[in-house]
C-alpha cells in the first residue's frame, strides 16, 4: 500500500517524494536563498535515507522541487498534499503562499489549481521546528543535543508523503462512518462532506455501495442538497448471529468495501474507495468487550522508530511488517506510543488484524499556547483516522506529560478532563484514557504503569481481579505517582498494566543503552519475558508491554531495532498466549 490516504482513494495521483533541494537558512523569504545541496523527501534531515544525516540543532529548513501537471488533468482541479510536516509550515506555488499550516503529525492541503503555469511548476516549503520549544507537542523527540533518557532523535520537516491529485471542481472532502447495531437491523451511519461550487446545479447524486467479497450489503442512491448530509445506511443482513460472520476482530479482520460515486445527471463527477467494518468496543463491567464479549488485550508498546528514517517509515513494506511482526509473537494490538502514525501502518492493521491505541504525542510545558496546540493537533488526529476500525482507544496524556503538577493544579486536572470529554463528544463509539500510566482524572481504562522486576510480587498485585483493584487503589508504586486522584469518580473501569516489563538483552559487550532490568541471554530473556506475562494474567483487562522493538539507546525490546527477533518469535507467541 503505497497510496497515502487507504481511507479515501482515488485511481489518479502522482508522488512529489523524491530529490529536493534543501536549506537551513533561517530567512523568512526564499528570494535570496541559496541551496545547501539534495535532500530525500520523504526523510528528515536527521535520518540516513534523507541523504543528509544532519542531526545538529536547526530550526528551519527549505525545500524546494519542480513537478509538472499530467496532460490528462487538464480541466481539473490540483491539489497538493502533505502527510505530515513538523512542526509549523508555509508553503508556495511558483512563488504564490498556498497554505500554511501548525501540528507536526497530520495532514494538510492545498487547491493550487489557481497558481499552475504553462510548463513545469515549482513548489517552495518553509518548515520552521524550533528544537527548544517545549510547549510544542514532540512526542519522544530530543530537546538536548543527544538523545538521553527515553527521548530520541529529532525529526524536522516533511516526513510523510508530499503528492498531487486531481479533482472536480464539485467532489467529495470526506466521509465519516460508523457502525450501528440493533436487534432490528446493523447500519453504517455516514456524514459526507462534499465541496461543492455553486455553478454544478442542483443535479446533483451521491451512489454509497459496501461490498463484502461478491455480497453487496448494500447500495443506496440519493439526492445532495446540503454540502454536509448525514444519512444511516441498512445493510442486509438480519440478526446478532448473521452480523458475527462479517464482524472484525483481530482473528478475523473482515473489512466491507465502500464505493462512492458522485454523480451530476449521467456525468461522474468524482469516484472515491474506502473501506469500514462492523466492530463495537465498550469498556464496562470491570473488562474489555469487542463485539459484545469480553476481549483479553494483549498489547505491546510500539514507539514507530527506525534507526536510517527516524520517524519516517523506510518503505511502506516496513510498515505492514511490523504489523505482522506485533501478530507473529501472539499480541492482539499495539500502543502507539507518543506517535501519530502515518495512515499506512493504520491500513494495514485494519487488514491484517491489529488492535491500536492512538496517543497524542506531548508538550512538556503547560501553557496557554500548549492548550491550543494540543487541543488543534488532537482534533485533526481525531478526524484523520476516525474511520480505522483498528483503533479502539484514544489516549490524550502519558505519565502527565505536560501536566506535571496534576495532583496539586486544578487548571492542569481541568486540561486532562476537558480533552477527556472533547474525545467523547466527537467520538463516543471508543474507549478514552485521560492521562495513561497513573494519576487519572478521567478515563475509561483504568491504565498503570509498573516496571517492577518480580514475577512474584506482579503476581501478588495482578494476579487476582481483587489484588488488580486494591493495587489500583491503595498501593503506591515504584514511580511515586498516585494511581487515581481523589477527585475522579473512577471506579470499575477495566484495569490494564499499560507498560511493564522492559527486559534488555544485547549481546554486544560494552554496547551502550539500557533497559529496565537486564537477562544475559535469549533463554533468559524468554523466561523472564514469559513468567511476566503469567504472573499478571488472573486479574487484569490486559497489558501491553514494553516494548516491541529496540529504540536507540533504551534496548529493552523483544525485536532489535532492524526488527531481526531476539528469541525465536513462535516462542514469543506461545509466551504472549500463554498467559491467558
Amino acid at each position: 500500500m503505497d497510496y497515502p490516504r487507504p481511507q479515501f482513494q482515488r485511481d489518479s495521483w502522482q508522488s512529489l517524494n523524491g530529490s529536493w533541494d534543501y536549506s537551513f537558512n533561517q530567512t523568512q523569504d526564499s528570494s535570496d536563498l541559496s541551496w545547501d545541496g539534495k535532500i530525500t523527501v520523504p526523510y528528515p534531515p536527521e535520518a540516513k535515507l534523507s541523504g543528509v544525516h544532519d542531526e545538529s540543532y536547526h530550526s528551519v529548513i527549505w525545500y524546494q522541487r519542480s513537478f509538472s501537471v499530467p496532460k490528462d488533468w487538464q480541466g481539473k482541479r490540483v491539489l497538493l498534499h502533505f502527510g505530515a510536516v513538523d512542526y509549523r509550515a508555509r508553503v508556495w506555488v511558483n512563488g504564490q503562499l498556498v497554505v500554511t499550516h501548525e501540528g507536526g503529525h497530520t495532514p494538510f492541503h492545498a487547491d493550487i489549481t489557481g497558481v499552475l503555469v504553462d510548463g513545469e511548476q515549482t513548489v517552495t516549503v518553509r518548515a520552521e521546528d524550533d528544537p527548544h520549544d517545549l510547549s510544542q507537542p514532540r512526542g519522544k523527540q530530543e530537546w538536548q543535543e543527544k538523545p538521553h533518557g527515553i527521548w530520541y532523535p529529532r525529526t524536522t520537516g516533511i516526513w510523510q508523503t508530499v503528492w498531487l491529485e486531481p479533482v472536480s471542481d464539485t467532489h467529495l472532502k470526506s466521509i465519516r462512518m460508523t457502525p450501528q447495531f440493533s436487534d432490528h437491523g446493523n447500519s453504517i451511519s455516514c456524514r459526507f462532506d462534499i465541496n461543492r461550487y455553486p455553478a454544478t446545479g442542483e443535479d446533483l447524486t451521491l451512489e454509497v455501495t459496501f461490498t463484502s467479497g461478491e455480497l453487496t450489503l448494500a447500495n443506496d442512491t440519493f439526492k445532495l442538497s446540503l454540502p454536509k448530509l448525514e444519512r444511516n445506511i441498512g445493510l442486509a443482513m438480519n440478526g446478532f448471529e448473521e452480523w458475527r460472520q462479517f464482524m472484525w476482530s483481530p482473528e478475523h479482520p473482515n473489512l466491507i468495501d465502500v464505493k462512492l460515486t458522485l454523480k451530476q445527471g449521467d456525468e461522474v463527477l468524482d469516484e472515491v474507495s474506502s473501506y469500514t467494518a462492523l466492530r463495537v468496543v465498550e469498556a464496562r463491567e470491570g473488562k474489555f468487550f469487542l463485539n459484545r464479549r469480553p476481549y483479553y488485550l494483549r498489547l505491546a508498546l510500539d514507539q514507530g522508530y527506525w534507526e536510517e528514517s527516524l520517524l519516517a517509515a523506510p518503505d511502506s513494506e516496513a510498515l505492514k511488517k511490523d504489523v505482522e511482526l506485533a501478530k507473529a509473537m501472539g499480541f492482539n494490538g499495539v500502543r502507539k506510543h507518543q506517535k501519530i502514525e502515518d495512515p499506512r501502518f493504520l491500513y494495514w492493521a485494519d487488514k491484517l488484524g491489529l488492535l491500536v491505541w492512538e496517543e497524542m504525542p506531548s508538550a512538556y510545558h503547560f501553557t496557554p499556547e500548549s492548550i491550543g496546540r494540543l487541543t488543534r493537533e488532537w482534533l485533526e488526529v481525531i478526524e484523520r483516522d476516525y474511520n480505522h476500525p483498528c483503533i479502539v482507544t484514544w489516549v490524550c496524556f502519558n505519565e502527565s506529560w505536560g501536566v506535571s503538577d496534576l495532583a496539586h493544579s486544578g487548571m492542569q486536572r481541568d486540561l486532562v478532563a476537558g480533552l477527556y470529554h472533547l474525545t467523547k463528544s466527537l467520538d463516543s463509539s471508543r474507549p478514552v484514557v485521560g492521562n495513561d500510566g497513573w494519576e487519572h482524572v478521567l478515563s475509561d481504562l483504568l491504565t498503570l504503569h509498573d516496571y517492577q522486576r518480580d514475577a512474584d510480587v506482579l503476581a501478588e498485585r495482578y494476579g487476582s481481579e481483587e489484588a488488580s483493584e486494591d493495587t489500583s487503589f491503595n498501593v503506591l508504586l515504584h514511580h511515586g505517582r498516585v494511581n487515581i486522584l481523589d477527585s475522579s469518580p473512577i471506579a470499575e473501569e477495566p484495569v490494564i498494566l499499560s507498560e511493564f516489563g522492559g527486559i534488555r538483552y544485547n549481546p554486544e559487550p560494552g554496547e551502550a543503552g539500557w533497559g529496565y532490568q537486564e537477562a544475559d541471554s535469549p533463554e533468559k530473556l524468554l523466561e523472564v519475558y514469559a513468567a511476566m506475562i503469567k504472573a499478571i494474567s488472573g486479574g487484569l483487562a490486559g497489558f501491553c508491554y514494553t516494548q516491541l522493538t529496540d529504540t536507540f539507546q533504551e534496548q529493552n525490546g523483544l525485536l532489535y531495532m532492524d526488527r531481526s527477533p531476539k528469541v525465536l518469535l513462535e516462542d514469543l507467541a506461545k509466551a504472549t498466549r500463554e498467559g491467558r
